[in-house]
């Protein structure tokens, strides 16, 4: 005879919380840092309790071709240009039982983005310090031989003591000796220059225009294009003939130097904006007196 417990019911199997701390091969993801369409973000410590920042791809191995190629590409460019203060630290990466990972730098810290909307004091007190900090990662950037594509206050993650660092390279192309069109025009439009949005050759240039409506934003907590929709947002963005609201009309503490300089990034011309970003630095730092 069969014992009484062989006919009990069967107990439902346990769902792990995608959430939830747990292990991933040697390394303990502790908490969920940030989750996007196809990668997510964990701070972790490896068996000598070194901490990381982990990011690996979603799906279990089976993320689309197109989101593993985007993120081994950053892997790549992250390789070849870290090793400097203001970009985020790089380690290693590979692969944990089928998923693509890679480890960087534990940065104890919030976006930009997220310290524009709480109005964070430490703005404020580091604005200088931090829009010249930004300015030389994407100089650092461009000598390696890359532009970023993608710069905006998510991508730049600011510390306690307000240093920068660069963060997500998964849009970078590497920097032509002459304007060149993209193989995409991938990137977030409210930051992108009108040249990438419309798919025309571009170099350097298109970052330093999206650095400019990063600080325009910084300075005045809102973006230099707005709309009742994105299409009217975007229109505006290309039409020559709207003018950009002057940064010192919604915040009148912005010393007129620093006005100019934000307006010439954000030139819909990339030949009246500054050639290269070693320019723009030179500029910051000599009207910001950092």
């Amino acid at each position: 005879m069969f014992p009484l417990g062989f006919f009990g019911k069967k107990s439902k199997p346990t769902v792990q919380d995608p959430d939830a701390p747990h292990l991933f091969g040697p390394y303990s993801l502790h908490e969920l840092i940030n989750r996007g369409g196809s990668a997510e973000i964990w701070s972790a410590t490896d068996q000598d309790g070194q901490a990381y920042a982990l990011r690996r791809l979603l799906g279990n191995g089976t993320v689309e071709k197109s989101a593993r190629k985007q993120f081994l590409h950053g892997c790549d460019v992250l390789e070849k240009i870290h090793g400097h203060p203001f970009i985020i630290g790089f380690f290693k990466h590979g692969k944990i039982d089928g998923v693509d990972f890679t480890l960087l730098e534990r940065v104890a810290g919030s976006n930009l983005k997220h310290l524009i909307t709480r109005n964070d004091p430490i703005l404020g007190e580091f604005v200088g310090n931090i829009l010249i900090d930004m300015a030389l990662a994407l100089e650092h950037m461009h000598e390696k031989g890359f532009m970023h594509l993608d710069f905006k206050p998510e991508n730049v993650l600011v510390t306690s003591a307000a240093d920068i660092r660069l963060v997500d390279f998964d849009l970078a192309q590497p920097l032509p000796k002459l304007p060149k069109r993209m193989p995409t025009n991938a990137g977030t439009p409210a930051y992108m220059a009108p040249e990438q949005l419309r798919q025309e050759p571009l170099d350097q240039r298109a970052d330093i225009f999206s650095f400019g409506v990063t600080a325009y934003e910084l300075l005045t907590f809102r973006k230099p294009f707005t709309g009742e929709s994105p299409e009217a947002v975007l229109r505006k963005q290309l039409d020559e003939k709207h003018p950009i609201p002057p940064p010192r009309d919604i915040n009148a503490d912005i010393p007129i130097a620093l006005e100019r300089i934000i307006l010439k990034c954000m030139d819909r011309d990339p030949a009246k904006r500054f050639p290269n970003t070693h320019v723009l630095v030179s500029q910051l730092q000599h009207e910001l007196y950092v």
